[in-house]
């Protein structure tokens, strides 16, 4: 478990660019072309199974992918959703099983399955239990206040408070899905952690968020939508008679990547 190094990974020259995985076959790709460290989605390890996202249903499902994944030469750092459990202790035995098929991270998040969000004690206790159970897993606080607005745009102060309460309890590090661009550098001078953002497509560049002091860029459920986007283009691309993702790695690249050999990938 290298937990110091996915650490350092939030403290270097540039942002810790993050790409979340959904399966074993996507893990690997990624693995192949070398990005040190990854996490997983949790839209895209729910729909996969067949279930809705954040809704805690998918407990199980997200402790067998990480024991697949450990057998990969990357980093990992996983996404709990709310924990899978209202009670902090249950979140971090959670966090404890997951540390110990080699996780290095977790993302827990502050909103709920109704779309409301979890008192602040309360997520400041789930962070805090897992700290004091597993103290080297790297916690990535998550705050829902902005991505769960409901019409009306939040001030920042709710998300700097809930962010900074977060750390208080021992995150390592916050993420703030949805966060506007003119609010970034505020939260970056306001929490005393690495902050986390989703990138966008269209919104700001990985330079333009280095820039404003970024430490962690996420792509979130991006590359999962894109490959189901991908899948259907290709079929209907066939239907209607024109050629079919010319690009694709061919069968004998991706049983090479599954088994760990060179792969196109």
């Amino acid at each position: 478990m290298d937990t110091a190094r996915f650490r350092a990974l939030h403290h270097g020259d540039q942002p810790l660019l993050l790409p979340n995985v959904w399966d074993y076959a996507s893990a690997a790709a990624l693995a192949a072309r070398g990005f040190p460290a990854l996490g997983t989605t949790s839209l895209g390890v729910a729909a996969a199974v067949g279930e809705p996202d954040a809704t805690g249903a998918t407990r199980d499902d997200t402790l067998r992918l990480a024991e697949r994944l450990s057998r990969l030469p990357v980093l990992l750092t996983v996404d709990i959703e709310g924990g899978f459990s209202d009670r902090p202790e249950e979140v971090a035995a959670f966090g404890a099983r997951l540390r110990d098929t080699g996780v290095v991270g977790i993302n827990v998040e502050d909103g709920r399955p109704d779309d409301t969000l979890a008192p602040v004690d309360h997520h400041y206790d789930v962070v805090a239990a897992v700290k004091e159970r597993v103290p080297e897993l790297f916690v990535n606080a998550r705050t829902d206040v902005y991505w769960l607005a409901a019409g009306a745009r939040p001030t920042p102060d709710e998300a700097i408070a809930r962010a900074s309460a977060y750390v208080r309890a021992g995150a390592d590090g916050v993420f703030v899905p949805g966060l506007p661009d003119d609010a970034v550098a505020a939260m970056v001078a306001a929490v005393p952690a690495p902050l986390n953002v989703l990138y966008r497509p269209g919104g700001p560049t990985y330079r333009d968020l280095a820039a404003f002091g970024v430490r962690r860029i996420s792509y979130g459920s991006l590359l999962f939508r894109a490959a189901l986007q991908a899948a259907v283009a290709a079929a209907v691309d066939v239907a209607e008679g024109r050629p079919a993702a010319p690009d694709a790695p061919s069968y004998a690249d991706v049983q090479h990547l599954i088994m760990g050999g060179p792969a196109d990938a």
